[in-house]
């Protein structure tokens, strides 16, 4: 059998169908788990992806929509929980890797999986310059 973790996101939905499963089926510590259940919407798995992420022990994810979209979801269904995660087709996800420079000066290399949003503080121009595999796809 494989060991399974529930993750939940903190909306009432997800948290009483939470509840439904925890009643229904075995769980261990994300750390101990074979793969993780990931109840909620496609936000909450992009965000439980990037959390695994900071983390040396990667196992596959297979979330049920309890949100608005779901789009990168599994329907919600109670019933046949291990044979689903059998079933199951797996993918991989080869987070992007965006380095950026601060007006500081400092560069930071951070994971984006999903997207990658600039927020500015001020009114000047931005000068951006975008790479994918060491070649340039827009220049400055």
């Amino acid at each position: 059998m494989t060991t399974r973790a529930l993750v939940v996101s903190p909306t009432a939905q997800a948290l009483a169908a939470a509840a439904e499963l925890r009643d229904a089926y075995e769980w261990v510590p994300a750390g101990q788990a074979d793969c993780v259940v990931a109840l909620g919407g496609d936000g909450f798995m992009l965000q439980t992806l990037h959390a695994m992420l900071g983390t040396r022990r990667i196992v596959p994810v297979f979330g049920m929509n309890l949100g608005t979209v779901g789009f990168l979801m599994n329907d919600w269904r109670i019933e046949g929980l291990d044979e689903r995660l059998r079933r199951a087709k797996p993918f991989r996800v080869s987070p992007l890797s965006m380095t950026a420079t601060t007006v500081d000066g400092e560069t930071v290399v951070l994971p984006a999986i999903n997207e990658v949003s600039l927020l500015r503080e001020t009114r000047q121009t931005a000068k951006l310059e975008i790479t994918i595999n060491d070649r340039v796809v827009m220049p400055e």
